[in-house]
């Protein structure tokens, strides 16, 4: 581990985080809940829970004990449970979108699959149009520009991930962005929805897969030679394989790095494990994301911290990271050079220098 004279206890200050123009561009809306609004729509909904206290439910949702990916993913059956309205999805997003403004957040793109929350009647419109108002309500309360990717499951068969592209164009003018496929990808290969894939591309979306997560560099080869990602999801172990990734940094395929929920998911063994800082000094462009706020109990300034602490990135770095986050961001060409601008000004008022 390289040392940094001088530069950990600025780059850990939390008031210097908070100030650093953010970009998150991983985070899934149904992992994201705040605790006392999980109580509440347990409550309401008659949604059992442990307990109903916010500070035991935000405990009991901390996912400590997964021994892997698909263990992790067993805690959304219960936010899932209470997000089958319209009105329960539009004040998540915009809680969501709140909370990451608090965050130094300037830009958010929020991921869900909409094919999950219509369990009790809801239409797939309704279930992406509600989130779509939140966030649209939170820009205009806080400022927070905001958007939306649809995820399919790599779990359901092509056919379905073809409808969820098709969804996902359909709403592409009202604020959705990109396509993703997400879910357990040991043994549900994203190449079998290339396809669906295709179609999302054709039709002007931006795409990102989870991949390198739950499953060695061949999730990621599939991700980006078969699906056309131009994104990342976690890319944690694309560092097993020196080729690939000089691949991917070559074609400037961005990570979205989520540090805390790959320590849950054992992707990695520990946050100075991580392959975050050989990813950044090779070059390639990473950006960090809280992925799940509740399950992880994490919020994105911690995430930094983090980087800092463990990693010995300095407060250059991790404006660098920062940076990183609005040029890969799935915005029309205009809307992203006037974030990038601002971004930069901000930085520049810390004092930080980018070369």
């Amino acid at each position: 581990m390289r040392q940094v004279p001088n530069a950990m206890p600025i780059a850990t200050d939390a008031s210097f985080l908070k100030r650093i123009p953010k970009a998150e561009l991983h985070c899934h809306l149904d992992g994201s809940l705040r605790p006392a609004t999980l109580a509440e729509f347990a409550r309401e909904q008659g949604v059992p829970l442990p307990d109903h206290d916010p500070e035991a439910v935000r405990a009991y949702m901390r996912v400590d004990n997964a021994h892997n990916l698909e263990e992790y993913l067993l805690r959304f059956e219960v936010t899932l449970a209470v997000l089958q309205t319209s009105e329960a999805l539009e004040r998540a997003a915009y809680e969501l979108a709140e909370d990451a403004s608090k965050d130094g957040v300037h830009y958010l793109e929020v991921r869900f699959a909409p094919l999950l929350n219509v369990r009790n009647g809801l239409t797939l419109g309704a279930a992406i149009e509600a989130p779509l108002r939140g966030l649209q309500r939170a820009q205009r309360d806080h400022g927070i520009v905001s958007r939306v990717i649809v995820c399919a499951l790599r779990t359901l068969a092509p056919d379905v991930s073809m409808q969820m592209a098709r969804l996902a164009a359909e709403y592409r003018a009202h604020g959705v962005v990109g396509f993703d496929l997400a879910g357990p990808e040991r043994g549900h290969p994203a190449a079998d929805h290339e396809g669906a894939f295709q179609h999302a591309i054709a039709h002007g979306l931006a795409c990102t897969c989870h991949a390198g997560e739950g499953w060695g560099p061949d999730s990621v080869k599939q991700a980006v030679h078969d699906c056309g990602a131009k994104r990342l999801g976690h890319a944690t172990r694309l560092i097993e394989d020196a080729a690939l990734t000089e691949d991917v940094g070559r074609r400037g395929v961005a990570l979205e790095i989520c540090l805390t929920s790959n320590l849950q998911t054992h992707a990695a063994e520990s946050y100075a494990a991580h392959p975050l800082r050989r990813y950044f000094d090779l070059g390639l462009a990473v950006v960090l994301n809280t992925d799940n706020r509740l399950m992880s109990d994490v919020t994105l300034v911690d995430e930094y911290k983090h980087a800092a602490a463990h990693l010995d990135f300095t407060p250059e770095e991790l404006c660098r990271i920062a940076l990183n986050g609005f040029e890969h961001a799935f915005l029309e060409p205009n809307e992203k050079a006037a974030l990038i601008t601002r971004a930069k000004s901000a930085i520049a008022e810390l004092g930080v220098t980018l070369s």
